[in-house]
């Protein structure tokens, strides 16, 4: 029996990896902060986790914030309008030379004087000395300014203006800048979903498991309670001498394991319930309405999930919008090759009312940084980003398969457990009578009780690798909100 069991929780085990493969793809999860009182359905669970969990908070914010920054940028491009206030003081000091100044004062005096001495038509002997001696009178008089004056200006301004700058010519950097922008904007709002979608799976997960533990417990519990009543039964035929008392402790072992793993049961149910409150922000949690369950028929063909994926894929689409972006990355290197052409002007509000306007070209010639290796560095990026999309494609394709394929075998196996608990039952009863009946062992009682514990187990938890094999393969598709339809769907099997 013990054997058996471990075999099926390995089974459990093995779907559990599924899904954290599943959850290695997407962000990591934080917990939900809803109280509940007594019952719980998953609807209510999944309402809880999807509105106030913290997670959910979070990802909103950030698609907030992403949209804010895309409806920021929308005026790049227009002119960019200043008003500016220029308050300093300067000192300045200057020596400036005066000899081409003293000679051309000398020269114009000089010429003044002989001009005026000319018009008087003086005799030449009288003109001439008086010449000389007014030239070189002027001469001395000149010669007493200083070859050169240090000039000192000081003054305190303050001088308020407007100034305006519009790009005429970016070489694609404005429009390229949009783009990045908005396609983060619609790159959170797949995150946000993509981060409801992982909540979901780990809803589903933690309130089916809960499920799981309690019918692993009820299952445990009832063979506990049919052991105890082989055992009284063994004591009585062991007293009227019916049996030995090597086949009466026979009984008493069973009996004694079956309580260990009810025990063990009760634990494990004690830490999935408790898991569960926890990730709810929860402690009233104590019955589970919405049972584990199997599916009769397949809603969709492996084929059309194969075909569908990749439009309904959350992951997928949050890879194509970053090979967008690598793409708009590629346009902003290859904008920093091109010359760059704004107009400007300012005009200056004080008194003076100065103005200046003109355009301004620049093309870079030489800034340390090679511009051909960053474009081939983004196109390189652009296509290990197809690359990588086209990987993920196979993975998702993969896990898709398979869970299909799990969920099929699940649904055989619920229909061939089913025969086989009622061939169980009939077997216990059988093995009973034929041991009070002194025609049997009590071997073949406790294995055939053993059995038929085991099929109830083993039919709790093909229902709960039905279930996660369900959940893994609508996450992996992108239609995991539709999961809720498969717990209500017709033709299906609970196991209560």
């Amino acid at each position: 029996m013990l054997i058996k069991l471990e075999k099926i929780q390995k089974k459990c085990a093995s779907s559990i990896t599924t899904i954290l493969k599943v959850a290695l793809l997407t962000a990591s999860i934080t917990h939900a902060s809803t109280t509940f009182a007594g019952s719980l359905s998953y609807i209510q669970a999944e309402q809880s986790i999807l509105q106030d969990s913290y997670s959910s908070q979070a990802s909103q914010a950030f698609q907030q914030a992403s949209q804010l920054e895309a409806d920021a940028v929308k005026g790049l491009g227009l002119p960019r309008i200043d008003f500016n206030v220029r308050a300093y003081a300067f000192h300045n000091e200057v020596d400036i030379p005066l000899n081409s100044f003293k000679n051309n004062l000398e020269q114009t005096l000089s010429q003044g004087i002989n001009d005026r001495i000319d018009q008087t038509n003086l005799p030449p002997n009288i003109s001439y000395p008086l010449k000389d001696g007014l030239n070189q009178t002027i001469h001395n008089g000149v010669g007493l300014f200083p070859d050169s004056a240090n000039v000192v200006l000081e003054d305190q301004v303050v001088r308020p203006t407007v100034s305006v700058l519009m790009p005429l010519y970016t070489g694609g950097l404005t429009s390229s800048a949009k783009e990045v922008a908005n396609i983060k904007a619609q790159r959170s709002q797949l995150t946000t979903k993509q981060q409801q979608d992982l909540q979901r799976l780990e809803i589903i997960q933690a309130y089916f498991n809960t499920q799981l533990q309690k019918q692993l417990l009820n299952s445990s519990y009832s063979n506990f309670n049919a052991m105890q009543t082989h055992y009284s039964n063994a004591l009585k035929l062991e007293q009227q001498g019916f049996i030995s008392k090597g086949q009466r402790m026979q009984f008493e072992v069973a009996k004694n394991n079956a309580e260990r793993l009810e025990q063990n049961a009760e634990a494990n149910f004690r830490s999935s319930l408790f898991q569960l409150n926890n990730l709810l922000q929860s402690s009233q949690i104590t019955d589970l309405t919405t049972p584990l369950f199997v599916n009769s028929v397949q809603s969709q063909s492996l084929n059309t999930l194969l075909k569908t994926y990749q439009d309904q894929s959350t992951l997928i689409r949050k890879m194509q919008m970053d090979t967008q972006l690598a793409n708009a990355n590629v346009k902003v290197q290859s904008a920093a090759k091109k010359p760059n052409l704004f107009a400007f002007g300012e005009y200056s509000l004080d008194e003076k009312q100065n103005w200046i306007v003109g355009v301004v070209a620049r093309y870079n010639l030489f800034s340390g940084i090679d511009k051909n290796k960053s474009i081939q560095a983004a196109e390189l990026q652009r296509y290990a980003s197809e690359l990588l999309t086209e990987r993920t494609k196979q993975e998702i394709e993969n896990i898709i398969y398979k869970s299909y394929s799990e969920m099929a075998s699940a649904q055989r196996s619920q229909q061939l457990i089913q025969q086989n608990m009622l061939a169980a039952q009939e077997n216990l009863r059988i093995q009973t009578l034929s041991f009070k009946e002194d025609m049997g062992t009590a071997t073949q009682v406790i294995d055939a009780q053993n059995a038929l514990n085991g099929l109830k187990s083993e039919m709790a938890l093909n229902a709960y690798k039905y279930v996660i094999s369900l959940a893994t393969l609508l996450q992996s598709h992108g239609s995991i909100d539709q999961f809720q339809n498969y717990v209500n769907q017709s033709q299906t099997n609970y196991i209560r």
